[in-house]
């Protein structure tokens, strides 16, 4: 006889996709590229909720550039899924991180450069 209570499964690893890009200026960016930005957010999450491989959570903008959230079981799979529509955002420079699990020290993550 088991002492659990409930049969809940274990919680899976949360991946992430994290992507960052230099905006004009020192503050939130022009106009015009924050709404690019919402249009590609948007896209995004689209084509993420057709695949199935996790969630756009949402960006934060500020210090001249915007870093967009992503989440998911498997950062590689979201990944594919999102490049294209990262790699069309015009702005310069930018990067992705690809974070292997949950945050904490020593958690593997991988570096693109777009």
């Amino acid at each position: 006889m088991d002492d659990v209570l409930f049969d809940v499964p274990e919680a899976s690893c949360e991946h992430a996709v994290i992507a960052r890009f230099r905006l004009g200026g020192d503050g939130f960016g022009e106009s015009d590229q924050r709404s690019r930005v919402f249009d590609a957010e948007r896209a995004l999450q689209a084509a993420v909720c057709a695949a199935g491989v996790g969630e756009v959570d949402g960006n934060e903008f500020g210090g001249g550039e915007v870093v967009i959230f992503a989440y998911g079981p498997a950062a590689d799979a979201l990944y594919r899924v999102m490049e294209p529509g990262l790699r069309a955002l015009p702005f310069r420079p930018a990067h992705v991180v690809l974070r292997y699990g949950e945050p904490a020290d020593g958690v593997m993550s991988e570096r693109i450069d777009l």
